[in-house]
């Protein structure tokens, strides 16, 4: 085993990551959680993806591209393109930003686009009552501000505060609803807050209402993790015992909390002034937030408690912000297609492509929207948690010590996330490693490790070594004893590939099922968006070879970030982009898979892994996830 890492670092963000050399700047970017724009889905033609080298070690391939002879001259390269050759600081502007192709409402993107928040606030000045004048003090307030409904505290609150402040102050509004009166002119900041909650990760992001400035950003683990690392174990753990709804909801309801005390206080602002809050999460994480039962997706036909969007008050949900302030609950489709894959499909304008479009959010439930024209499809299927390391004998979660990169040479070439000693393998790793086992014919294509006597000749000799048999269980050897943290062999073993297989045939199986119902083919798709953490790491050629991906050009294959989160910042920016996706819900179809007497059959044959042909469509052999 080699260990060759080198170290990039993303500016401005400060984000580092150690990978292999000859690694894309597009595909580190991606490992750094840095989505950037590929319209042209790696090919080098665009000009999209621009980042400039502040210091290292980069090479491109000669000539500029679209690149102007300016922007060559001051370091720009196409990310795509340039590869890294040793330790480099890589400057990323905000226009290369995949948020900014989708005119997410930040200053610094240089991006206003339709920033309509339902907050508002309105400064007023009123005249005192006097005999000649006598109005009541709503009446005076609606003179001065519009006819409003005003919340019940906040008409407590009016009469002294209309006479402490001097007739003068500031007005919050929500939908034309009084929610908040605050001393002074206090109209340039109003603040709001989108969620992505995932059932491992929640993120949330401040926002400055008024202007669109991003503010704040904040992650950290999903408190539910103590009660069960899926989904269907957390339902499972309230279908037997009603109470812990309660115990789930008082977990999520700390998580975000503790996010909002993080965010505000680093920006310097009271979480009173938080007017708005958007979540995007899946079904289940939505409905516990929301204090709603889940246990009917617990059991067929796995029916959610609403589709339509939700707008409930923070104060019902224990959130500490302003106690008016509104919790905006994205719409859900159908099963477990929740709302983080509409904010996806909002995120992606999935509606508005020219060519059918699938989008895939990969994890131990995969969902799956397939888009042509007016008509749009979606679906969800349990992958299991292969994706996500679990029930690979040596996986683990994506963190420090996890081989995350396998290439096979002369021998094998390993990245490890945090450049340490290995200790346990990540979800990317066995799709890499069985891509690349495929490709030498060390794995057939029933998935079964071959023995070394039967490998093909050309198979290097330091390959074929690592084919092992321990207990009657044939396993690939990655990192031998002295090269891990662990003083233990790193394998891949059969079960492994089983596990992989029984995982990326449901997604197959599920995209095929889709693609019948509108009549079309994988040749028909023009472009495939994955969504979600995985997606930024998943090289799309091994995921292509292993059948994961639908056999089409891997430039037609490109990642797309965090589609959840991006949605939840759109849809608190804009009450539009709330509008548009309850428009996306209405239109697309859910499709139950257990319901289709295809599914099986499908389903089986996606567990064969392709023949030589899944490598025959390279479409190109650069860009991310090559």
């Amino acid at each position: 085993m080699k260990r060759e890492e080198i170290k990039a670092i993303f500016q401005p963000s400060g984000r580092s990551v150690y990978v292999l050399p000859d690694t894309s700047v597009l595909e580190a970017a991606g490992e750094a959680g840095i989505i950037l724009q590929t319209p042209c889905g790696g090919r080098g033609v665009c000009g999209k993806c621009l980042a400039r080298v502040a210091e290292g070690q980069v090479e491109a391939p000669a000539g500029r591209g679209p690149l102007s002879a300016k922007r060559f001259a001051e370091g720009y390269r196409q990310a795509c393109q340039a590869r890294l050759k040793g330790p480099a600081t890589i400057y990323v502007p905000a226009e290369s930003l995949f948020e900014s192709r989708q005119k997410i409402l930040t200053r610094d993107a240089g991006h206003r686009g339709n920033l309509n928040p339902v907050v508002r606030k309105t400064c007023f000045e009123l005249p005192a009552p006097t005999s000649g004048d006598p109005a009541a003090d709503v009446s005076r307030l609606c003179r001065g501000i519009g006819d409003v409904a005003i919340a019940d505290d906040c008409l407590n609150a009016l009469p002294r505060f209309l006479r402490s402040n001097g007739w003068r102050g500031t007005a919050v509004l929500i939908r034309g609803r009084l929610v908040a009166l605050e001393p002074g002119d206090t109209s340039k900041l109003a603040c709001g807050i989108a969620f992505d909650i995932g059932t491992t990760t929640v993120v949330g992001t401040l926002f400055d209402l008024t202007d669109g400035k991003e503010l704040g950003l904040s992650s950290q683990l999903n408190a539910q993790i103590a009660y069960g690392d899926d989904v269907i174990s957390r339902i499972h753990r309230i279908r037997q015992d009603p109470a812990m709804l309660n115990r789930l909801q008082d977990a999520i309801r700390g998580t975000v909390n503790e996010i909002i005390a993080r965010v505000t206080q680093d920006a310097g602002i009271a979480s009173e002034s938080v007017y708005e809050v958007t979540i995007a999460g899946n079904s289940t994480m939505q409905q516990i937030l929301c204090g709603y039962d889940p246990s009917a997706l617990g059991e067929a036909p796995f029916v959610h408690v609403f589709d339509q969007a939700r707008a409930l008050p923070a104060r019902r949900l224990g959130l500490r912000t302003n106690a008016n302030a509104e919790v905006f609950v994205y719409p859900q489709i159908g099963g477990f297609v929740g709302g983080d894959t509409v904010a996806g499909m909002v995120a992606a304008r999935l509606d508005k492509w020219d060519k059918p479009v699938i989008l895939i959010d990969i994890g131990t439930n995969g969902e799956i929207v397939l888009a042509r024209g007016k008509r749009i499809l979606a679906t969800s299927t349990a992958a299991g948690p292969a994706f996500e390391g679990a029930r690979i004998a040596q996986g683990m979660r994506a963190t420090t010590g996890a081989i995350e990169k396998v290439i096979l040479r002369n021998d094998v070439v390993l990245n490890v996330i945090g450049n340490v000693p290995p200790v346990g393998l990540c979800g990317t790793t066995v799709i890499d490693a069985v891509a690349e086992l495929l490709r030498l014919g060390v794995v057939d294509e029933t998935g079964r490790i071959q023995r070394p006597d039967e490998v093909p000749p050309r198979v290097p000799r330091a390959i074929r070594r690592r084919i092992v048999t321990k207990d009657g269980d044939p396993q690939f050897v990655l990192a031998d004893a002295d090269e891990t943290g662990t003083g233990k062999p790193i394998c891949l073993w059969q079960r492994d590939i089983r596990e992989l297989q029984l995982a990326s045939g449901a997604i197959r199986a599920g995209i095929n099922i889709l693609l019948k119902r509108l009549n079309l083919t994988a040749s028909d798709v023009g472009s495939v968006l994955l969504a979600g953490a995985f997606g930024n790491f998943i090289r799309r050629s091994n995921a292509r070879r292993i059948g994961l991906m639908p056999p089409i050009p891997r430039n037609s294959i490109r990642s797309i970030g965090n589609a959840a989160s991006l949605g939840a910042k759109l849809a608190l920016l804009s009450e539009d982009e709330r509008k548009y996706a309850e428009q996306l819900r209405q239109k697309t179809e859910h499709v139950d898979l257990s319901l289709d007497p295809e599914f099986q059959a499908e389903f089986g044959a996606a567990m064969l892994f392709p023949g030589p042909e899944a490598d025959a469509c390279a479409g190109g052999e650069s860009g991310m996830g090559a």
